[in-house]
């Protein structure tokens, strides 16, 4: 059964840092591309970077300030935000997508306040 969780949201003050992680089961992300998308409220979700074997991609509103990375071991994706800006506030989704199905975990919430 696949699974994704996400972990690590949270309120933090403009400037901060924090560092999510979507918890992949049910398949290996050695084969599988993950990305991680947002939603603030009254707007619609949006890519904010992905990650497929070594390649990695950003949305160009989070470049130089958030990175993705793997860890194949917990078969693990994480998404590593600094400099963090009021307009990152959204819920943090992760994604794949496995033989035509999209896969969601649950949302994490990041608030940062100005």
């Amino acid at each position: 059964q696949v699974q994704l969780e996400e972990s690590g949201g949270g309120l933090v003050q403009a400037g901060g840092s924090l560092r999510l992680a979507c918890a992949a089961s049910g398949f290996s992300l050695d084969y599988y591309a993950l990305g991680w998308f947002r939603q603030a409220p009254g707007k619609e979700r949006e890519a904010v970077a992905c990650i497929s074997g070594s390649d990695t991609r950003y949305a160009d509103a989070v470049k130089g300030r958030f990175t993705i990375s793997r860890d194949r071991r917990k078969n693990t994706v994480y998404l590593q935000m600094n400099s963090l800006k009021p307009e990152d506030t959204a819920v943090y989704y992760c994604n794949t997508v496995l033989l035509g199905a999209a896969y969601w975990g649950q949302g994490t919430q990041v608030t940062v306040s100005s």
